[in-house]
């Protein structure tokens, strides 16, 4: 499943990023939408969900988030839905871990 979140806030760290494999890191910004897919192996295999997905969140709350690689570039988001079955955009896709 997928879940999309809307971007709060983030750290300026982010945007300073410049390693190869992590420069999607700087296009990341407050008010974007992103899609998350939950698969294994970061999927529970007792409950079936990822942890940080906002199971049971409402749309007020507020989550957080930190990019692997990168701990300082982190932020907070909340989820606008849970999808089923996925249809992320190549651009603002990302996985939990």
């Amino acid at each position: 499943y997928c879940v999309e979140f809307r971007t709060e806030s983030l750290s300026h760290h982010c945007a300073l990023e410049n390693r190869p494999f992590a420069r999607w890191m700087q296009y990341l910004r407050e008010g974007h939408t992103v899609c998350v897919t939950c698969q294994p192996p970061a999927m529970n295999t007792d409950t079936h969900r990822c942890a940080g997905d906002g199971h049971n969140a409402d749309g007020d709350k507020i989550l957080h988030w930190e990019a692997i690689g990168n701990s300082q570039c982190q932020g907070t988001w909340k989820k606008i839905r849970q999808l089923a079955h996925c249809s992320c955009p190549l651009v603002h896709s990302f996985i939990f871990t």
